[in-house]
């Protein structure tokens, strides 16, 4: 006998309407209660805070305090690029990365920092610097900003690693590096995000009229 409700209808599971807490909230912010500093190191701060959340209830936030940094993508006329090969000890393995490094004192400008490091790293100088875009690389954890710049105009300079560096210059061509890049082979989140940056950059650059 007839229900007066289709099987289709029956087999729909029951709608959900959500609750006050799972609806959008205009504001998200977490505002800052106290805050206790676990460590002072020479690179890295590393905090504990207490916040309150949206929703008035409160909660905890350990966070790293990072000086930000700049990342660079040379550019040879003839389509190469550099990266630099070096051991990364926390994944305990070495990685192909863009030449970068952290701003040193405050208020030193990124473009500053992309110049020092290119031929620190490198032994490359260049005339000519552009931004193409700023990256928040961990956002779960730390405030580090990635200021990224394409380098041009490229003449040799003078190498000049810190003490305890240890780089090996990788020339390679840009589209073979981008493509490693999408497909997965570097793994690198800096690197990856500036060789898309770069590339988006330099596609806007050659449309132009």
């Amino acid at each position: 006998m007839g229900t007066g409700t289709s099987s289709n209808a029956a087999m729909r599971p029951p709608r959900t309407v959500p609750s006050s807490a799972a609806r959008p909230m205009s504001d998200l912010t977490e505002a800052q209660l106290s805050s206790e500093q676990l460590v002072d190191g020479a690179l890295l701060k590393a905090f504990r805070d207490e916040v309150r959340l949206p929703n008035g209830q409160t909660s905890v936030r350990e966070w790293i305090d990072h000086p930000g940094a700049s990342a660079i993508v040379p550019v040879f006329e003839d389509g190469r690029t550099l990266l630099v090969r070096q051991f990364r000890y926390p994944p305990r393995r070495a990685f192909l990365e863009v030449p970068a490094g952290k701003i040193d004192e405050p208020g030193e400008a990124p473009a500053d920092v992309a110049a020092r490091e290119l031929e620190e790293e490198t032994g490359w100088q260049a005339g000519r610097f552009e931004h193409v875009g700023t990256a928040y690389p961990c956002i779960g954890y730390s405030n580090e900003q990635i200021h990224v710049f394409t380098a041009h105009d490229l003449d040799r300079g003078t190498q000049a690693l810190a003490d305890g560096e240890f780089v090996e210059v990788v020339e390679v061509d840009f589209e073979t590096a981008l493509a490693r890049a999408r497909h997965g082979d570097l793994r690198d989140m800096k690197t990856v995000t500036a060789l898309v940056y770069a590339a988006a950059h330099l596609n806007e650059s050659s449309a132009a009229p």
